[in-house]
């Protein structure tokens, strides 16, 4: 076999001008400022200083920490990637610099960065990079531990018995691109629980703020867009079923299979149970659903709901819980969606484990690590991130078809922010020339292309 000997008749030296890395991290950088962050957050805690900034905006310093996180970065230390790099993007505040602005967003201002980042969210649909609003949205709330390493403010130990926070999240499901988009989140002590309902019920008021006026739903109104809201069990209490009705949202909620619900199923006949689907519509082999709706008592839930309950074999291996009989698992939400083929209803509901993939996701960008002592600083950390996973999002969804519309944010770390360059200047302009032989280099140039060619509203 013959050694590969390559790498020792590579001459080395650092003589190459004009050379950047991570150049589609300007992409991204460019979203910032066409769908008015910079300047929305700027103007959001101008009144936090006694005269206004000449070097550094809060909003630019605010937006180039939402870059970072969502090129890879986990610390405000990370800026130092954006600003070793000055040829390709100029002067970018220091780490110092970072925190004190980090340290400005009190509640009240934190409240302002988010109607912001609203604002941001339908200047990008208007300009092309939202869903399709005639099927419908979907919005899926769930909840994840954060591991902290140290006693932070409000860290405290998890009914996972670790130690660190619990924050409550909602992401607008979207298949058509790689992570759904983070309408709100909501941070936690390590200590709060996973039921309590008025936590959803702020996270609820959130993420519906976060969406577009014109996609908001109306009670009461025929015409209103249609919005669902899907959680597991721990979102199923009648408070916040009855706020979701209030707010005219639909619901679809994990149902807990307890004694009413066992014998409820025990007094299904066998042939009540149909066959279940997976999410291409084909049949699934050894799954079934039927309805029980009749056989429970649903007073106390809002008019019209019904329970839906799966059974299906274990997989080798699995273990059965006290509540599965018969040898078959059981699984049961209640949703308030009339008529409907039940194995479409089930497959629907079943798909809000995609919100795991979205928790994954964010985790990757930014939400593992809360880097600060304070609570108040760590929640303006959170929004940072939500920002970083709506970044990626929209620049997919504006500027990217095929597989870079729906990878996830690694890949599209890897294949779009991490292309190299030359920058050149003539006649009074700089030049980026992205590197030919790099794969995606063609897809970043068309990606920027587009970005300036969308319809941005004045």
């Amino acid at each position: 076999m013959k050694s590969n000997r390559w790498s020792k008749r590579v001459k080395v030296s650092a003589t190459g001008t004009g050379l950047v890395s991570r150049s589609g991290v300007a992409l991204l950088r460019e979203l910032t400022e066409v769908t008015g962050l910079v300047a929305g957050w700027t103007e959001a805690l101008l009144d936090t200083y006694k005269a206004v900034p000449t070097v550094h905006a809060p909003g630019r310093v605010l937006a180039d920490l939402a870059v970072v996180i969502a090129d890879g970065g986990d610390a405000l230390s990370h800026l130092g990637a954006l600003r070793d790099q000055d040829k390709l993007f100029g002067v970018v505040a220091s780490a110092p610099t970072a925190w004190r602005v980090i340290h400005r967003v009190d509640t009240e201002h934190l409240a302002r960065l988010r109607t912001v980042r609203a604002s941001a969210r339908e200047r990008a649909w208007a300009a092309g990079g939202g869903p399709d609003l005639t099927v419908g949205l979907i919005i899926d709330l769930d909840a994840t531990i954060l591991i902290s390493h140290s006693e932070k403010e409000n860290a405290a130990a998890t009914w996972k018995k670790t130690f660190g926070f619990h924050p409550l999240m909602a992401y607008l499901d979207r298949p058509d691109v790689s992570g759904g988009e983070a309408l709100a989140g909501m941070l936690r002590t390590g200590r709060a629980g996973s039921n309590t309902a008025a936590d959803h019920q702020q996270v609820l008021a959130m993420a519906l703020a976060a969406l577009p006026a014109h996609a908001r739903p109306t009670p009461g109104e025929p015409d209103s867009p249609q919005v669902l809201i899907r959680t597991d069990s721990a979102g199923s209490t009648h408070a916040f079923a009855t706020s979701l009705r209030e707010a005219g949202c639909g619901f679809s909620l994990g149902f807990s299979v307890d004694g009413p619900v066992q014998t409820a199923i025990g007094a299904v006949p066998e042939d009540a149970w149909v066959a279940a689907h997976n999410i291409d519509g084909e049949h699934r082999d050894g799954a079934w659903i039927t309805e029980i709706t009749e056989h429970l008592d649903l007073d106390k839930w809002p008019a019209g709901s019904r329970v839906i309950v799966r059974r299906e074999r274990p997989h080798p291996g699995a273990q059965l819980r006290f509540t599965d009989t018969f040898g078959h698992r059981f699984t049961a939400f209640i949703t308030d969606t009339a008529g409907g083929v039940l194995a479409q209803l089930e497959v629907r509901h079943r798909s809000h484990a995609r919100v795991e993939d979205r928790i994954r996701a964010g985790k990757d960008t930014g939400l593992r690590n809360m880097p600060a002592k304070s609570f108040a600083e760590n929640e303006a950390w959170l929004e940072l991130c939500l920002t970083a996973a709506d970044l990626i999002t929209w620049s997919q969804a504006l500027c990217f078809t095929g597989d870079l519309a729906r990878c996830e944010p690694a890949t599209f770390r890897y294949r779009i922010c991490a292309i190299a360059g030359r920058l050149t200047r003539s006649s009074r302009a700089r030049h980026l020339q992205l590197d030919r032989d790099w794969p995606w280099a063609q897809d970043l140039a068309k990606a920027f292309d587009r970005l300036r060619a969308a319809p941005w509203p004045a």
